[in-house]
């Protein structure tokens, strides 16, 4: 008694969190600015920008020491250039591509304004007087290849002078070497075009989407007459862009279609040059998306050869883990055995070595480095919630855990693969940024940490994350809780669950926080309730068997999880059963609200955020990798839809979306909204005015979060 007394008494003194201090910023963590290695391994460069001078630098720092050795360029000395927003050093190092002005397109893409920089002659130039997209060098600095208004375009740097390689780019009809929208979305690049090892050949996909579905998204802006964005976006079961590799010859300046007709080439969601300067490899997919061909394109004769197929009963991931020897033997990322392990193939696809195995998940592949024959990798060997830095010999024997410390590890690699740079959190340690000895692991310096944070945090009301698992469904879910600072087990408190759970995802992770989990903190702390996340069936890095069970019924296992779990919380002695709520973002959002909707008996409240509504809205290249097509499987897509469950609306239902949103179209919204009045169900909803999936800018986010914290203490 006398200790509780005492406790209340410390946190009585304790500062709340408010959503003006998430949101503005307060607790934003220090970070480590963007480096590149440099070619001799020992040094980085960093773009830095002085506040005070208001200039940008790229500086060299020595790796081992941390100091400053010398700075390649200053916008001191480049006349009219205020800012460096980012850059590309060529590949000796002589040049830098760097960007001045960014306009923002979709998620990954941006129009911008680039300039070379010659780091010997301090001379720069502008590549061209359009913004342009995705430019880079050949492999000798000599050249720079760039999109522009759907076409390709190479620039010689040495003579000045620019070719345009195709002629036929029009909007939401035809684009040379730059993604589709969907392709940009969920292969997740946008640069379709790669250089060739000596720089002599171009391959690029071309992209005719002349017979995608046109989407037009009303902007409203501040003029008298919205405008419409209007952009070809393919939904489920609905027609692709037609794809073909095209090869460019500089020398003859002719193009070439290479015919990929004997293989699964429906999508082409990766090309890479191997290290032969006439072999080009490239990723085939079919339209289920379990099955990805590698084939090697001799661009000599145009010739093909399948070297690895690549099947599953569900789908086959896109991953950028492909990686050539010098022999053109090469390392690839399969879940064959049930995992996620690394295997590597001799030029000809036959298998050398399994060099991962284990029930455990290779969450990242770093890379090989040829000095040493050891490969490098970070997993979930010590936890599904955590991540570790290992590296092993390409037989799978001597495995070296380089990472200590239990929590997130994250690696950076020197380009020689001497050292590493390793960012360290858990759920009670913001971010620390250490220097490593690749070989050992050895700890050589800390570079940058965030105890100012960490100890400002203490004067907080900050409750600790409780992880665990909870069995339901035959299942042991990662979980975690956050119970309020003064809680007593004699007490009943609400359930506030959050989720994302869409396939492959991960929220339960032992992680430095985000903004979200601020918000929970204040929830719990402020309106005495208790905040539980659950990763149910279907999400990742609990072996290929828990993430593809989902298929084909997205929806039905991940809410039936969410419910056995709230039920199973439910019955514990300090949770009030009668007031429980859920609440999640995008994928989140469609289980919020399926959850409402049909378990009215075990949920009272729900918000749901930018949902999807129908995976038949949704975009094809996500969907169909999950649902396959609604024409193929039209119950898997309807039962599980919220639109088919609105009768079971019984408690408070908040919906939230942004009119702009280019990804979860408003529309899911719309036909949700009119589903529920047919229905005469009640509910709350708001639309942000020419917001994107993320809902933010200017005050958007504070006014989001104050709607939704009066929400849940109002009616929870």
């Amino acid at each position: 008694m006398l200790f509780f007394t005492a406790f209340s008494a410390i946190t009585a003194q304790q500062k709340d969190i408010t959503l003006e201090e998430i949101w503005g910023g307060a607790f934003r963590t220090q970070g480590l600015d963007v480096l590149r290695s440099l070619k001799n391994g020992k040094e980085y460069a960093v773009l830095n920008y002085n506040r005070q001078s208001r200039e940008s630098s790229i500086d060299v720092y020595d790796y081992k020491s941390g100091k400053q050795v010398s700075t390649l360029l200053n916008t001191k000395d480049l006349k009219g250039i205020d800012v460096v927003l980012s850059y590309e050093l060529s590949k000796d190092e002589s040049k830098i591509l760097f960007s001045t002005k960014l306009q923002q397109v979709y998620r990954r893409s941006t129009l911008g304004t680039y300039y070379v920089y010659d780091v010997k002659t301090k001379e720069f130039s502008l590549v061209s007087a359009n913004k342009i997209q995705e430019p880079t060098f050949s492999n000798d600095g000599n050249k720079i290849a760039y999109g522009f208004e759907n076409n390709l375009f190479i620039k010689d740097l040495k003579s000045n002078e620019t070719t345009q390689i195709t002629t036929d780019g029009k909007k939401n009809s035809i684009i040379n070497g730059i993604t589709d929208w969907v392709y940009e979305e969920e292969f997740a690049f946008v640069r379709a075009f790669e250089w060739s090892v000596n720089g002599d050949k171009l391959a690029y996909i071309k992209f005719d989407e002349t017979e995608v579905p046109q989407f037009n998204m009303d902007v409203y802006g501040k003029e008298l007459y919205p405008s419409a964005d209007t952009f070809k976006y393919p939904k489920a079961g609905e027609k692709n862009s037609k794809v073909s590799l095209q090869l460019y010859d500089l020398k003859s300046q002719k193009t070439s279609e290479v015919d990929l007709s004997n293989y699964n080439s429906y999508y082409i969601p990766r090309l890479l040059w191997t290290k032969d300067n006439n072999i080009l490899s490239v990723q085939l997919s079919n339209r289920h998306q379990n099955v990805i061909d590698l084939v090697f394109v001799n661009a000599s004769n145009y010739t093909s050869k399948l070297i690895l197929a690549e099947k599953d009963d569900a789908y086959v991931d896109v991953t950028d883990n492909l990686t050539f020897l010098n022999n053109n033997s090469f390392f690839w990322t399969s879940e064959k055995d049930g995992w996620n392990h690394i295997y590597q193939y001799d030029k000809d696809g036959k298998l050398l070595h399994q060099v991962t195995s284990g029930p455990w998940e290779v969450t990242k592949y770093y890379g090989f480095d040829q000095n040493t024959g050891r490969l490098y990798f970070q997993s979930t060997e010590n936890g599904s919630i955590n991540r570790d830095v290992y590296s092993i010999l390409p037989s799978g024997k001597n495995k070296v855990r380089l990472t200590q410390r239990t929590g997130t590890n994250h690696a950076s690699f020197s380009s020689d693969f001497t050292y590493f740079i390793n960012t360290f959190s858990d759920s009670k340690t913001p971010f620390v940024y250490t220097l490593h000895e690749a070989k050992t692991g050895k700890l050589l310096r800390e570079i940058k940490n965030n105890d100012g944070l960490k100890n400002r945090l203490a004067s907080y009301n900050i409750s600790p994350k409780e992880y665990s698992t909870i069995n339901v469904n035959g299942e042991d879910l990662n979980m975690y809780m956050i119970k309020p600072l003064d809680f007593d087990e004699s007490k009943q408190y609400p359930l506030f669950m959050f989720q994302y759970s869409g396939p492959g995802s991960q929220s339960v992770s032992n992680s430095w926080m985000g903004t979200n989990d601020f918000w929970h903190e204040m929830l719990a702390n402020q309106l005495d309730i208790i905040v539980v996340c659950v990763d149910g069936r279907g999400t990742g890095f609990k072996g290929r068997d828990f993430k593809k069970m989902t298929q084909k019924e997205l929806g039905k296992y991940e809410v039936e999880d969410q419910i056995d779990a709230a039920k199973k919380l439910g019955s514990l002695p300090y949770i009030d059963s009668s007031r429980t709520g859920i609440w999640g973002w995008s994928y989140g959002g469609f289980m919020s609200s399926n959850a409402l909707f049909q378990a009215p008996e075990t949920f009272e409240m729900a918000i749901a955020v930018a949902p999807v509504t129908s995976w038949r809205f949704y975009d094809s290249i996500y969907t169909e990798r999950y649902m396959q097509t609604p024409q193929e499987n039209a119950s898997g897509y309807d039962d599980n839809s919220p639109l088919s469950h609105v009768d079971g609306l019984q408690g408070k239902y908040l919906l939230i979306h942004g009119s702009a949103d280019d990804n979860v179209h408003v529309q899911n919204a719309m036909r949700l909204i009119e589903e529920l009045v047919q229905a005469n169900k009640q509910f709350d909803w708001r639309i942000y005015p020419d917001k994107n999936h993320g809902i933010y800018g200017g005050n958007t986010r504070l006014h989001l979060y104050t709607l939704m914290t009066e929400y849940i203490k109002n009616n929870l």
